[in-house]
């Protein structure tokens, strides 16, 4: 038996939010430490054929952790240290904001889901850009940057701007949030105006690499809009997806009917489907995000034209060898299916 069997019905006892609280402070405490090098010799897989180049970066490994874990950037280099071969922090915002009031996190424990309506707390841009420059880290870094919740569509674009000035020398690629459900004004970013103004600010102050993160709720129509954009306007890559707000009638946990930003399990199928939709119309790297937690679902993902994958809510469900687990899945998948590399792999099934 597994360390973390034994640790998660500790952590599973308290409330969702405060159990998250407690493992970063532990990963802080970590940081910096030779418990950080005992742990990268535990948890790193190092095989080229897991290599991947993607929008300018070389990644050691395809699996990455999700925007909403290291919020404030204060654990990157631990993430590192679990094995994932990259991390995005954040979402990052103009000013600090504190979210939504608590309880804000619920498992969704018989369908391996979470649900959340954080609302995008964090420490505003000034602080997380100290953190990043001064962070030591030898991985891909993204950063996910959102709108502030009292500014307006028309303003936007220099929200967006500030955030990206503040947070640009630390990060390696950056990703425009116009999909968050658990925070005012994000819907009326997703149509193709206010996106267009919001992308062309950002390439203006020299963003790049530049990514969209989509919503999984979209129309296709509106899918497609923003896709056309990418293409237009140059962008770098494409984050499919975001949390929904949408529940499947198979869900099973009394806190299925909390609001809020679904993910984990219970989306992953919807999830993939939008990965292999992107990546049929665009020529740039997908990053496929929602459900992955195990060698098979990454590999669905990167077959179906994801370059890379991210995770969250798998992490919280399996613990810390998740990275470790899911690369060396991979590795016994490719052999397999006669795969010499992730890259061989990647858009099979397209």
């Amino acid at each position: 038996m597994r360390l973390y069997d034994i640790a998660r019905p500790l952590l599973f006892s308290l409330p969702a939010e405060t159990a998250n609280n407690g493992v970063h402070t532990l990963l802080e405490g970590a940081a910096g430490t030779p418990i950080e090098s005992a742990v990268a010799r535990q948890y790193t897989v190092d095989d080229d054929r897991l290599a991947v180049d993607a929008f300018g970066h070389s990644f050691d490994n395809p699996v990455g952790v999700a925007a909403g874990f290291d919020k404030n950037a204060t654990i990157p280099s631990m993430l590192g240290s679990l094995g994932f071969g990259f991390a995005e922090v954040g979402g990052v915002t103009a000013e600090p904001q504190t979210g939504n009031a608590r309880p804000r996190m619920f498992r969704l424990r018989e369908d391996e889901g979470i649900i959340n309506r954080m609302g995008l707390n964090n420490d505003g841009a000034d602080v997380v850009g100290e953190r990043l420059s001064a962070a030591d880290v030898d991985f891909p870094l993204g950063v996910n940057i959102a709108k502030s919740e009292h500014v307006g569509t028309d303003a936007a674009p220099a929200d967006y701007r500030y955030t990206y000035e503040r947070v640009a020398d630390g990060g390696d690629f950056f990703v425009v949030n116009v999909s968050c459900p658990n925070s005012q004004g994000f819907e009326e970013l997703q149509n193709r105006d206010a996106m267009e103004a919001i992308f062309t600010e950002l390439q203006d102050a020299g963003a790049a690499p530049l990514l969209v993160k989509l919503s999984p709720d979209l129309p296709e129509p509106a899918v497609e809009d923003t896709l056309d954009l990418v293409t237009e306007l140059g962008l770098d890559g494409v984050v499919a997806t975001n949390t929904s707000t949408e529940r499947p009638a198979s869900l099973r946990s009394p806190n299925a009917s909390e609001q809020g930003g679904l993910s984990g399990k219970p989306i992953e199928g919807q999830s993939t489907r939008m990965v292999k939709f992107v990546a049929e119309r665009v020529d740039v790297p997908v990053v496929g995000v929602g459900g992955v937690s195990t060698a098979e679902g990454a590999y669905r993902k990167i077959r179906a034209g994801a370059s890379l994958v991210q995770l969250y809510t798998g992490l919280v469900y399996r613990g810390p060898s998740t990275a470790r687990d899911i690369n060396e899945g991979l590795l016994d998948l490719l052999e397999r299916d006669g795969f010499d590399s992730v890259e061989d792999a990647i858009g099979a099934d397209l």
